[in-house]
């Protein structure tokens, strides 16, 4: 049975019907589904529906989690299932199929999600922006002829269209936070470590990046992290624990906070003039809530972050493709793999070992001056991205004749100027969709939290959500 009010609820509220016994996980199921077949052919973010896998899960009994029934996507990158394929966005991997589930999927079970498909990603998660040629574009709700974001663009535009409250996404330069700035939800980049990656990743992206979810309430981000934070088994490190919870911080009221602004970071473009407005409105929003907020300039060497970056990017990747070349049996090359992507495969086959080990050098002297910094705030506010959201064919991965590093600084200096830093460090930090621009696309602002304190964003974060809110805001493509 089709729950007609569906796509009003967060997931917490759908698992409160279903612990109310008003629907059953099977009619959450249908629901999902039911939303995916009338939009997807729009939105095109959704790769495979697993209605029969979900029902069949929810026979053999859900576990009393705190999502217990609520409909879920995973992301063809990363985190996997016992049974799932993946393409991981390109026709190198297309195919290749995953004989257990992760920790973090095994956790997000327990959690009482289920899992209804997944969700399109940019070839090897490299890009800003959904547009792989195996799956083709992947449409932005508000507006078909825009980008959704990336890497994690498939789950960014399945929760902003309604398709489902939660859908899983990770972040190795800003992957969950751009989708959410694309598609008007909210988008944590939890502490490093805070997350597990195991048994098949330690350090994963040498420190870059993080798995977690893409959600539509600033609860439900909150509650999902109380039930997957942790170390796993032969963990490499470990974030902190919280010192309540992180759902209690939700629904918990901040204190006066000390707030940093940063409308520019070294090496990137300038923000627009709507965004700068916008971040203005923000700065008078917490300052009317009590907090007390300043200016601050970031003064490390752009130069040895894009290349330390990049450096750690391309040898991930190209250990990545030579993974999926020999269990696909397919060659690396112009017919399997995107130009930009072939270009960074070459790039990282040519570094060397203490080239890798300057490159974690450069990037500990850039945490190291960002960590200085934190030390006289509680929170730093950054604008999401430094532009409009792009439209379709702007961050084309496929393009011709670009340099790798031109399309480094084209997607992450350029555009999603604010996110890769974080990374870097380490910081939680979380994309909330405050405004809307003239466009009607969503404007977003990030929020970033002391090393190992989410509590704090969240805490925040729910109080900017009742202040400013934007659940009402919906695109015209939503179930």
């Amino acid at each position: 049975m089709i729950f007609a009010e569906y796509s009003q609820y967060d997931g917490l509220g759908l698992a409160e019907l279903v612990r109310r016994g008003e629907v059953t996980p099977a009619d959450l199921v249908d629901s999902a589904i039911d939303a995916i077949e009338r939009l997807n052919p729009d939105v095109n973010c959704v790769v495979q529906r697993l209605r029969d896998q979900a029902l069949r899960e929810i026979k053999a009994g859900l576990p009393y989690g705190a999502f217990r029934g609520v409909p879920f996507l995973v992301k063809e990158f990363g985190m996997h299932f016992k049974g799932m394929t993946t393409s991981a966005g390109s026709r190198l991997a297309a195919g290749l199929r995953f004989d257990t589930d992760t920790e973090l999927m095994r956790r997000c079970r327990a959690a009482g999600l289920v899992t209804v498909g997944t969700t399109t990603t940019p070839e090897m998660a490299f890009n800003a922006n959904t547009e792989a040629l195996v799956y083709g574009p992947t449409r932005n709700p508000w507006h078909l002829g825009h980008s959704v974001g990336g890497s994690s663009g498939g789950a960014g535009a399945a929760v902003g269209c309604g398709m489902v409250p939660i859908a899983h996404a990770n972040d190795g330069g800003g992957s969950i936070r751009i989708p959410a700035a694309c598609n008007g939800v909210v988008g944590m980049k939890p502490t490093r470590g805070r997350t597990p990656t195991g048994p098949d990743a330690g350090i994963f992206l040498w420190g870059l990046a993080i798995e977690f979810a893409e959600t539509r309430s600033v609860r439900d981000s909150a509650a999902l992290l109380d039930a997957l934070a942790g170390p796993d088994d032969g963990y490499f490190y470990v974030a902190p624990p919280p010192r309540q919870g992180f759902l209690t911080a939700a629904l918990t009221p901040p204190g006066q906070m000390r707030i940093g602004v940063v409308d520019r970071l070294p090496g990137a473009r300038a923000i627009t003039r709507e965004i700068r407005d916008r971040l203005g409105d923000t700065v008078k929003l917490l300052e009317d809530l009590g907090h007390v907020c300043e200016p601050v300039k970031m003064t490390y060497e752009a130069e040895i972050f894009n290349e330390s970056s990049i450096r750690l990017w391309a040898v991930t990747l190209g250990y990545f493709m030579e993974q999926f070349a020999q269990l696909t049996g397919r060659k690396i090359g112009p017919k399997t793999c995107e130009a930009v992507t072939l270009e960074v495969y070459r790039y990282g086959k040519g570094l060397s070992g203490l080239q890798m080990e300057e490159a974690m050098a450069w990037q500990n002297a850039v945490s190291r001056n960002v960590g200085a910094v934190m030390r006289e705030y509680d929170v730093l506010l950054t604008p999401g991205l430094a532009r409009d959201v792009a439209k379709l064919g702007e961050l084309d991965q496929n393009a011709k004749g670009v340099d790798m590093m031109g399309w480094w600084n084209q997607i992450l200096q350029g555009y999603a100027a604010f996110t890769a830093l974080f990374n870097t460090t380490g910081q939680p930090a979380v994309m909330l969709p405050l405004w809307q621009a003239k466009s009607g696309l969503p404007l977003a602002m990030q929020f970033v939290g002391r090393l190992g304190d989410e509590e704090t964003l969240y805490s925040l974060a729910g109080q900017l959500e009742q202040a400013q809110p934007w659940a009402s805001r919906r695109p015209p493509h939503y179930a």
